[in-house]
């Protein structure tokens, strides 16, 4: 399904993004628009009809993918970490960067190993497919963000920028459950909201993972980056129920 998703994506050339926001609804839902940024981190290439991969350049530089995202279960202050080893799909196990964590949770008092928080929260997870057949071997800084101020999840992603090894992934999905074109208008305003970098336009009425989207925007502005957005749809444009739907959008971030 993924490989499908990827096949899809019209690529445009340009410099591989060092960030991006991405969807975490059911792929059925969201699987397109996530495919959208997926496959600018590292461009497929078409092997066979059956099968999507990727050929050096970003596939092989990129060791590192910090995802960040809401905790829709878990009531918590600041960012939560994992204490686990590694993180399981069907595609296999993805190494946690403990290292990592162990030296953020040492140096930022607002992170901490919570894993309670990770245990039924499915926002990081469903990103880790995607990555898994655009990329060789990485590790992951999987982080749920709970009550975080912009300037305590900036200070995060600034800690965890690193160099090419590294990449950052948002995972969020804009508004909830609004009919068909008030959904549409308010994800055209959310998206220009993040193109210009404007982190104080955005609550939880516009997108889920509204703190990490404020922390990364912050960041950007500060590192004078640029954001664009590939894709912007959603659940009646994917599932065709065009009642209650839910809106997705796939951004990239690159230096200016």
């Amino acid at each position: 399904m993924v490989e499908g998703f990827l096949r899809e994506v019209k690529i445009t050339a340009g410099t591989v993004p060092k960030a991006v926001i991405a969807p975490h609804a059911g792929y059925i839902y969201s699987g397109p628009i996530a495919a959208s940024a997926y496959a600018q981190l590292a461009p497929p290439v078409l092997r066979s009809p059956d099968s999507v991969g990727t050929e050096g350049g970003a596939r092989d530089t990129i060791k590192r993918v910090v995802l960040l995202g809401p905790s829709h279960y878990a009531l918590f202050d600041g960012l939560a970490a994992t204490g686990a080893a590694a993180f399981a799909t069907p595609l296999g196990a993805v190494p946690v960067d403990t290292v990592a964590i162990r030296e953020l949770c040492s140096r930022l008092p607002q992170v901490s190993v919570r894993d309670e928080a990770h245990a039924d929260e499915h926002a990081l997870e469903v990103q880790l497919p995607f990555l898994q057949v655009v990329l060789s071997e990485f590790k992951i800084v999987p982080l749920l963000v709970g009550e975080a101020s912009d300037d305590e999840i900036a200070a995060v992603i600034e800690a965890l920028w690193g160099g090419e090894e590294t990449r950052i992934v948002i995972s969020s999905d804009l508004s909830h459950y609004h009919d068909y074109e008030t959904a549409q208008q308010t994800d055209s305003e959310t998206a220009r909201a993040i193109e210009s970098l404007n982190w104080k336009a955005l609550g939880g009425e516009q997108a889920c993972g509204c703190r990490p989207i404020c922390g990364l925007l912050r960041a950007a502005k500060e590192r004078g980056m640029r954001c664009r957005t590939l894709d912007l749809r959603n659940s009646g444009d994917t599932s065709g129920d065009r009642g209650r739907v839910v809106g997705y959008g796939a951004f990239v971030f690159t230096q200016n």
